[in-house]
């Protein structure tokens, strides 16, 4: 009796088969499990709660997409029997079809070429419409959406995970700026020094005149794509931050703090977002041939990229104005005034969401590209034209690498400089103590 599909029905699937391939899919579910456990319970011995939080969250993220999955594999007779109009089956077709002369036509799916490549073929489905109709998908399609969901998963998991602790290592840099600067304060604690404001370095890099803002905008975007944060603007920004919600305290271990709060915000940014599903449904569904639609995604998070990273560079360009035009001469150190109406609609949190967008629409732009390339082949209609997939590919290298050394690292530093900040990063290493000791709560 032959299947479904073309091959042998399950009465004559031979009984070792059937549990063979059960045993892999068990076998490869548990070890999948295990080191998930694995690798939470390292976390948990190394206190990184924030990274043990997060990989609970990928593991809903998973957990979701395998019941959508699951969801298409049930019903997918049920959708492949459903039937629609003939005429609306023939619009917005991904690839230009010659008409054919055959007027029984009514659907397009996958099929493999014998030459091994795959491409979009005219043919007949099982389940025959009425005349005028045509079936609203093919389980051939059903198919290659698991495949597609399956990939976005793990691309979007492995490029968001990527790109973060790469972040983190270009932080893991500034502790050697923390040292210093607690040395310096164990060594010299004169606070009643006066100091030329214009002789500050900080105030130097990042005051260029009180007429010069749109001249500030254009270092600030530069500064960005080299991913410039000096010493000057830490020891500013820490001095700030200490100085507003830590009552003073100069033992303060700035750096520790602000890893914790950025591995903290690592789980908002593995998840998948209902807003972000509207997205991937959108640019599959404006997916027509010669839109040529994911090449102009692939502009969106680079656009979004250079507008945050150009935003946080300024953020620390108006902490300097804001001390330069307001003193000639300080008293101790530079004290900057962290405070919200720094940041857009005067919430830090919103620079997160728009750094989630970015990196989930350019982990989509790479999972449509590996699925497109696995199911179909570089030189597929699909695909589309070469000059176009190479300027594609191109973007989201950029948008990845800067989004790594850059934008992430100016993130985890100038949103401290809001007007509130992460209890939980406190309370966990001790910087919240009881009320009467140093750290004030502010």
């Amino acid at each position: 009796m032959a299947g479904g599909e073309g091959g042998p029905s399950f009465e004559s699937t031979p009984s070792w088969i059937i549990g063979a391939v059960v045993f892999l899919m068990v076998a490869v579910s548990w070890f999948t499990e295990k080191l998930l456990s694995f690798l939470g319970q390292m976390l948990k011995r190394k206190e990184k709660k924030p990274l043990y939080d997060a990989l609970q969250k990928i593991k809903e993220e998973l957990m979701l997409l395998g019941f959508v999955s699951l969801l298409l594999a049930v019903f997918q007779d049920e959708i492949a029997s459903t039937c629609i109009s003939e005429k609306l089956a023939k619009k917005w077709i991904p690839c230009h079809v010659e008409k054919s002369t055959s007027n029984d036509i009514s659907h397009f799916q996958i099929s493999l070429l014998p030459s091994g490549g795959r491409r979009l073929l005219a043919e007949e489905t099982t389940f025959s419409c009425p005349k005028g109709k045509a079936p609203f998908v093919s389980v051939g399609v059903l198919h290659q959406l698991h495949y597609l969901i399956f990939i976005l998963a793990i691309v979007h998991l492995v490029s968001c995970t990527v790109t973060v602790l790469l972040g983190e290592v270009k932080i893991s840099q500034w502790w050697k700026w923390e040292e210093s600067i607690r040395r310096q304060i164990d060594v010299n604690n004169d606070t009643d020094r006066v100091i030329d404001i214009r002789s500050l370095t900080f105030i130097k890099e990042r005051f260029e005149g009180v007429d010069a803002k749109k001249r500030n905008y254009a270092i600030s975007f530069f500064k960005h794509l080299a991913g410039i944060v000096t010493k000057a603007d830490y020891t500013a920004m820490r001095l700030g931050f200490i100085l507003t919600h830590c009552n003073a305290n100069q033992t303060f271990n700035f750096h520790k703090y602000m890893v914790y709060a950025y591995e903290a915000d690592f789980q908002k940014v593995v998840s998948i977002s209902w807003f972000l599903w509207i997205l991937v449904v959108s640019s599959l569904t404006f997916n027509v041939a010669s839109w040529n639609i994911y090449l102009w995604l692939s502009f969106i998070p680079l656009i979004l990229l250079l507008l945050v990273g150009t935003k946080l560079e300024q953020v620390i360009t108006e902490l300097a104005i804001y001390v330069a035009q307001r003193h000639s001469v300080l008293v101790g150190e530079v004290r900057i005034q962290p405070s919200d109406e720094y940041f857009w609609f005067s919430k830090p949190k919103f620079v997160l969401c728009l750094i989630h967008v970015i990196l989930f629409l350019n982990s989509f732009g790479f999972a449509i590209f590996f699925w497109t390339l696995l199911k179909f082949g570089f030189h597929s209609c699909v695909m589309g034209e070469a000059k176009y997939v190479y300027g594609r590919i191109s973007i989201m290298v950029v948008v990845q690498t800067i989004c790594s050394y850059s934008t992430l690292p100016l993130y985890a530093i100038v949103t401290q400089m809001g007007s509130s900040y992460n209890e939980a990063a406190m309370k966990r290493h001790g910087f919240l103590r009881n009320e009467t000791q140093q750290l004030e709560l502010r």
